[in-house]
C-alpha cells in the first residue's frame, strides 16, 4: 500500500508526569481493506475498577463485548470516533488514524490532563501525551480504548455484511483474507472499499 505525503503533523511524545485525569487512546482497523478506522479515548474511574482489562485481541468476543459495557457504565468519560473510507483515502491511514484518535480525545466529556496514547505515534492534541509501544498491554486505560474500539468496529463489520452480504465481512471485518479478495475480483468494490489500499486496487483490475 502506497501512502500519500500529507503535511498533518505530528505531537512530540512527552516523558512527564502531570495532575489530573488521564485518557488512555486506541484504534481498531487501520489493516482492513473496507470499513473507517475506529478510535476510542477513556478516563477510568479509579473508585470503580474493571477487571480483566487487557488488550482487545487477547480476549474472546464474549468477554470484549462484557466489558464493553462494563467501560461504558464505570468509566468517568469515554468517547468513540472515527475517520471514514474517504478521509483514508484521501489523508492515508496513519494521518486518518491520528486524526479519529484526535477527535475521540476531544469528545471526552471531561477534558484530560495527559493523554496515553498505544503506539509509538502521537496525534496532534491540546494537552500533554505520550506514545506507549504495546500500551493496550500495560495501560488500563488504554486497554479499555482498545476494547471500545475494537467492538464498536466489529459491530460496524456485521453492519455492513448485511448491506453488503456478498463479501463476507461479518467473518473477516474486512481484512485481505482470500475470501474477501475473491469477492472482490467477482463483485468489485463496495462503497465501504478503500480503494487507496494497494490490495483493493489489484483485485478491481483483476475483476471482469
Amino acid at each position: 500500500m502506497r501512502s500519500r505525503k500529507s503535511s498533518v503533523p505530528e505531537q512530540m511524545s512527552l516523558h512527564f508526569d502531570v495532575t489530573g485525569l488521564v485518557a488512555g487512546v486506541d484504534e481498531a482497523g487501520r489493516g482492513p481493506l473496507a470499513g473507517p478506522v475506529v478510535a476510542a479515548a477513556v478516563i477510568l474511574d479509579d473508585l470503580h475498577p474493571i477487571a480483566g482489562l487487557r488488550d482487545s485481541k487477547q480476549l474472546s468476543a464474549r468477554r470484549r463485548d462484557q466489558l464493553y459495557d462494563e467501560i461504558r457504565a464505570k468509566a468517568l468519560c469515554c468517547c468513540i470516533a472515527e475517520a471514514s473510507v474517504e478521509e483514508i483515502d484521501q489523508l492515508n491511514i496513519l494521518h486518518a488514524t491520528m486524526l479519529a484518535m484526535r477527535r475521540a480525545v476531544e469528545g471526552l466529556r471531561l477534558p484530560p490532563a495527559k493523554v496515553l496514547v498505544d503506539g509509538n505515534r502521537l496525534p496532534v492534541l491540546k494537552v500533554p501525551g505520550e506514545a506507549i509501544v504495546k500500551g493496550d498491554a500495560k495501560v488500563a486505560a488504554i486497554s479499555a480504548a482498545s476494547i471500545l474500539a475494537k467492538v464498536h468496529r466489529d459491530r460496524l463489520c456485521e453492519d455492513m455484511h448485511a448491506r453488503w452480504p456478498d463479501y463476507g465481512f461479518a467473518t473477516h471485518k474486512g481484512y485481505p483474507t482470500a475470501e474477501h479478495l475473491a469477492a472482490l475480483r467477482a463483485h468489485g468494490a463496495a462503497p465501504v472499499h478503500r480503494r487507496s489500499f494497494g490490495p483493493v486496487r489489484a483485485a478491481l483490475q483483476e475483476a471482469p
